[in-house]
This record gives C-alpha cells, structure tokens and sequence, in this order.
C-alpha cells in the first residue's frame, strides 16, 4: 500500500520534490559554532544577511581580521542599532560594506564554501541564552542548493542601498529630543522626525533610515543634511536654540520611492 502511494505521489509531483538534500541541521551550540566558523575561514567573499544590524564584541573582532585580510564584507540589514561609537569604528573597517535593505526578514550567512540559514541574529553569535534552529549547506555537498542561496544573498544586497554610516564624534544629535510645539508651528502641517514617527507607528531611527534609503537625508561629516528631493518633498532643516537642528516633513510625506 505504502508503495502504491509512493508511486501516486511521483506521478503527481515535480521530479525537483524528490532530489536530494544534503542540508546539515544545527541546534543552538551548532549555529553559533558554523557561523564563527563561516566568518573567520572566509577567504574570498562574505555575505552576512539580518535584520538587525548591531555588533558584539567577538564579531568585531572576526570582521577586523576579514578587514586585514582584504576579504569583502557585505552586510545586509533593515535596522540599526549600533551604538555612536560602533559606527565611527565600522567607518575604519573599509573592507566592510553595510546595505539597508527594508523587508528584510531573513537570516543567513554565507561564505565561498559554506551557508548557514537560521533563526541566529548575528549579534547573538556565541550567545547561548536563546534556543536556535538551523541548517547548514556546503557547496561541495549540495551545489544547487548552496547556489540558490547565494544566488538570492547577491539579489537581496542587490537591491539594498549601500550606507556609509557616519556619526558624528564628538556628540550624538538625537531628534528624539524634538523642538517643542511652539518651534514646530512655524511649519504649518509639518513635523519633526521623531513625531512623524510616532504617528507612522514607527521608531525615530526607523524613519531616519527609510528617509536617507529615499534619498530625502544625506549624511556628510558625520551629519545629517536634507538632500534636494527632500527639499523637493517638503522637508525643511530648522535650527533650535535648545535643541540644535532638525528636520520638518509634511504629515502627508510620501515615503515610496517615485
């Protein structure tokens, strides 16, 4: 009976069901492991896709040596979360190419040789206080599998927009500090960042990210500027005598690129 089914089944599903999948499954203890091991044995490309860009002490240690190496680093990421001083590090690590990319979901490191896709954050590398699933592919052992991943890491740093990151040394300006209602009246139906934000449903730095992945904000010497489509969009820099500058944006800011 059990055959009779079997064959059923073949007739009616594409041959592509039944190849086989060398995938290697990984635990918490075996995530951690092949990712480290996936940075530091690099020796020609590194692709570090996830969603949250933030680092701990040990990946900056791995991404260092890649950087003296010469090896290119190319991370995707859809929020970030580095601290004033990590980014002023990352801008002396050239080799290390950081892209926002929205939507971004997914979590899956890669080298020349081996792929890992898991539910493992980058910044929770060597971080075992959380339960972790994955699988691990090797280019040797299944090739088209081990392609198609790397075929859909290219598409994804593809379509993201390569950010230089920049802070600025001396002190961090945080519009969450926002002018208060007074100054924001000069704008008739305009708002600054962080209450247009909360409005959206969204953090500051969120919105900040989508409006420089726009092209409405710029970053020059560590500070932000309004490019000339976000002048064009309504926006307008303000200086504040408590507060320092900041940005104003129509309520209506359209946010999809035109």
């Amino acid at each position: 009976m059990w055959n009779d089914m079997t064959q059923a089944y073949r007739r009616s599903w594409h041959p592509s069901c039944f190849l086989e999948i060398m995938a290697k499954f990984l635990n918490t203890s075996g995530a951690n492991y092949y990712l480290e091991e996936i940075i530091r044995l690099a020796h020609d490309r590194l692709i570090l896709v996830t969603p949250i860009l933030k680092l701990n002490d040990r990946v900056r240690e791995l991404l260092e040596e890649k950087h003296e190496q010469k090896i290119e680093v190319h991370i995707a990421y859809e929020k970030n979360d580095l601290l004033p001083e990590e980014v002023n590090w990352l801008r002396t690590v050239s080799s290390v190419h950081t892209s926002f990319c929205r939507n971004l979901h997914a979590r899956c490191y890669l080298n020349e040789k081996f792929c890992i896709v898991s539910s493992l954050n980058l910044h929770e590398l060597n971080d075992a206080k959380n339960n972790e699933v994955g699988v691990l592919v090797s280019a040797d052992d299944d090739p088209e599998l081990f392609q198609s991943l790397l075929t859909e890491a290219d598409r994804i740093i593809r379509i993201s927009d390569e950010l230089r990151l920049s802070a600025d040394k001396v002190r961090r300006l945080s519009e969450d500090n926002a002018p208060n209602e007074a100054e924001e009246q000069e704008g008739a139906g305009k708002l600054s960042t962080s209450r247009l934000a909360r409005k959206l449903g969204l953090k500051t730095q969120e919105l900040t990210d989508h409006l420089i992945h726009l092209g409405a904000i710029e970053i020059s010497d560590g500070r932000k500027q309004i490019t000339p489509l976000g002048r064009r969009l309504g926006g307008e820099l303000r200086i504040s005598a408590r507060f320092g500058p900041y940005f104003l944006w129509p309520e209506a800011l359209p946010l999809a690129k035109s």
